[in-house]
This record gives C-alpha cells, structure tokens and sequence, in this order.
C-alpha cells in the first residue's frame, strides 16, 4: 500500500483532473447534493476539489496559496450535510473512481480518504 503523499506522484494532475470531472458531471442532475451547488460556479467548484486533493496527496499548494487553510467543516458549515448527503457524496465519488479507474494502490487511498473525510464532514 502506498501513503498518501504518493498518490499525486501516481496519478498526477490528469488523474485528479479526470477524477473530480467524472464527479461533477453526475452533481447537476443529483437530487440531493445538486442543489447544494451554484449552478453559475459548477466549474469553480471542480476547480477547488482539484486544488484541493492535489494539494493533499502530494502535488503543489495551489488550493491553499489560493484559499488559505482548507478549514472543511467551516467552508462546509452553510450546508446541511447529513447521513444522506454524506451517503451520496461518497457513492457519486466512488462512481467517478469506478469510470476513471486510477491504479489500485491510489485507489484504495482515495476511497478510504473520501470515506473518512466525508463523515468527519456530516453537521446535522
């Protein structure tokens, strides 16, 4: 199993690319987590998840040079995470690394990582 710092290394910036692409291209017509975003910012919104994970898992800063500290829970804070939409958010993630199928060591960290991630996430 590789770490977490490793992943960027294994993937690059074209698997995160096409990872949060495959992910926001099922958000517009969910019923769920759909409305929770801006139809006007769809493209923003990719945007910073990429920076975002990329910054995570090893690649350059940019989300934080950008944004600051990540701060999830206050960033996320206007919006009712609950059971449901955690649920969703997981599935539609686990969607997109289905369709983009990165290597398996990358894999398995992403998914544990958008597992835990998402939970810690909930706020109703």
């Amino acid at each position: 199993m590789i770490d977490e710092l490793t992943v960027y290394r294994q993937i690059g910036e074209d698997g995160f690319a096409r990872l949060v692409r495959a992910f926001y291209a099922q958000v517009p017509d969910d019923d769920i987590l759909g409305p929770m975003y801006p139809a006007n910012d769809m493209d923003g919104a990719e945007l910073r998840l990429r920076d975002f994970l990329v910054g995570r898992f090893g690649g350059p800063p940019r989300y934080v040079e950008r944004r600051g500290h990540p701060r999830l829970r206050m960033r996320h804070a206007p919006f009712a995470v609950d059971r449901a939409a955690r649920d969703r958010w997981v599935q539609l993630m686990a969607r997109a690394l289905d369709e983009v199928q990165l290597p398996p060591e990358s894999d398995v960290v992403l998914r544990a990582f958008f597992d835990t991630t998402a939970t810690f996430m909930m706020n109703r």
